[in-house]
């Protein structure tokens, strides 16, 4: 299984596929917001992921449920570590994410999204990924849902790339 690679930045070209050639991407990109509690570490995780691994077939945004204001620093070491840009990066709520309609909501927040919330547009989904919040606890389990939403959003870019 080949490991996904970030866009070449310089070049805005798509990963190469096994044969050497880009791989092909849909005609319209898929609006995907993540939602967590705070919007400072598992959607910030997930935005950045999907920014770097994913930005061929989906337009990534990310929001808290009662954001935080804050990235959480464990969040922008771990970014560090594996090359993913954090710029542009903050804390937001809904209301700052984007103007729906949204291709597909990835709920992490481990909570039932609010009435009010926007559901996605026709056709679209909501997906809950359970991953356990590291806030307030040490590296290891920022590590540990780090490791684990970055092995999801790659799961989902190659879904969305085979259409």
């Amino acid at each position: 299984m080949s490991r996904l690679k970030p866009r070449d930045a310089a070049h805005g070209a798509a990963p190469a596929g096994r044969d050497g050639r880009a791989e092909t991407s849909p005609a319209s990109k898929q609006r995907v917001l993540f939602v967590c509690v705070g919007n400072c570490i598992r959607s910030q995780l997930a935005e950045a992921f999907a920014r770097a691994y994913g930005a061929d077939v989906m337009e990534a945004s990310s929001c808290g449920l009662a954001p935080a204001g804050f990235i959480a620093p464990p969040v922008l070491r771990i970014l560090r570590e594996r090359g993913v840009a954090a710029a542009g990066l903050r804390s937001k709520s809904l209301y700052e994410a984007g103007a729906g309609p949204f291709d597909m909501v990835v709920n992490i927040s481990g909570e039932v999204l609010p009435r009010q919330f926007p559901a996605p547009g026709r056709g679209g989904k909501v997906r809950d990924w359970v991953i356990a919040d590291p806030f307030g606890k040490a590296d290891e389990a920022f590590d540990a849902a780090a490791r684990e939403i970055e092995a999801r959003v790659m799961a989902l870019v190659l879904e969305l790339r085979r259409g």
